[in-house]
């Protein structure tokens, strides 16, 4: 009977904690799958942290003037109105970080952090201004909204163990994975996909060939934002309820960033590498006795798995398990 106990203890935490694990990966997923976009092309965007702030805080705004204008709220309506607004904003921070990479060649490098710096600012000017208009920190209501977000597959989710690990999760989870699937499918197995890639790898070529390279780069670009921005909404929204902390995204903007370099700028891989950076992340709240240096130790796993492979893809010198060729290069047409 103690043995049953333990055991029926034993996969009740390993449950849970594959449910944190998701829960903490998804955000980082979205952001991801917004930077391999991006850089399939050839641009390398370090702002996608300050885009991530820049959709949460403009999901939530939406959200919130919709409920407070409206005396019957819809949550479909709310979900719609945050999405969208999640989604443009940051597509527009992408938009920024486009003119100025690819119009005016500026640095990407600087371009990326200095966008991350204005994203962060963004995020907690304006979140902290909703919270004085909600009436204080904390106040800040959007409860149908953040209830859509975060509703279950009826019947799915009280399948036992099954139910808890796959169907308990909202409607953002299930459409980062199928935006990382079809982000799989397009750039492998479509034309533009095969040009966007072409794009990424020699620009030149690409041009030559009759490829628009400014617009394959603009697009991928301002879309792979918005994408990214959706993990800000996740962290909003789903994550947390429709609710704002400043600076409440803590690093994971960085760790979307290194899961890409994880995957091997690939979308599936992705998927489950989310889930594992997720799990490094909050690994060290299951550990007790740590102080709160070894926590930080903990919470840097991600990043010492990502330079682990970055090692050994290295070493290895296949071409799959590289960069795009042109990454980070600004392009002149005329040396074409």
């Amino acid at each position: 009977m103690t043995e049953s106990r333990e055991g029926a203890r034993f996969m009740e935490f390993i449950i849970i904690f594959i449910q944190k694990a998701i829960g903490q990966g998804i955000g980082i997923l979205y952001g991801a799958l917004g930077e391999i976009l991006t850089e399939k092309t050839g641009n390398l965007n370090l702002g996608i942290p300050g885009m991530m702030y820049m959709g949460g805080i403009a999901g939530l705004i939406g959200a919130f003037l919709y409920e407070n204008g409206s005396q019957d709220p819809n949550g479909a309506v709310g979900m719609l109105i945050s999405f969208l607004c999640a989604f443009l904003c940051a597509a527009l921070g992408g938009l920024i970080y486009s003119v100025l990479t690819i119009s005016l060649r500026a640095n990407q490098n600087v371009t990326g952090l200095a966008l991350t710096t204005f994203g962060v600012g963004f995020g907690n000017f304006f979140g902290g201004s909703l919270s004085k208009l909600a009436g204080g920190v904390g106040q800040i209501s959007v409860a149908a909204t953040g209830a859509a977000y975060k509703a279950t597959i009826p019947g799915l989710s009280g399948l036992g163990a099954v139910g808890d690990i796959f169907f308990s999760y909202g409607f953002l989870t299930y459409l980062a994975i199928v935006l990382a699937l079809i982000l799989a499918f397009f750039l492998a197995r479509t034309r533009r996909g095969l040009n966007l890639r072409a794009v990424g790898e020699s620009p030149a070529t690409a041009d030559a060939a009759g490829i628009n390279v400014t617009a394959y780069k603009y697009l991928a670009t301002c879309i792979g934002g918005g994408i990214s921005g959706l993990g800000g909404l996740y962290f909003v929204m789903e994550y947390s309820g429709g609710t704002w902390t400043n600076n409440g995204f803590g690093d994971r903007g960085w760790l979307a960033i290194a899961l890409v370099i994880f995957a091997l700028w690939k979308p599936v891989n992705a998927i489950w590498g989310s889930i594992l950076f997720g799990g490094l992340y909050i690994l060290y709240l299951y550990i007790p006795g740590l102080d709160r240096g070894a926590q930080e130790i903990f919470k840097a796993l991600p990043y010492v798995v990502t330079i682990i492979v970055l090692v050994i893809t290295s070493l290895r010198k296949k071409r799959e398990y590289q960069p795009p060729a042109s990454l980070g290069l600004a392009y002149f047409r005329e040396e074409r």
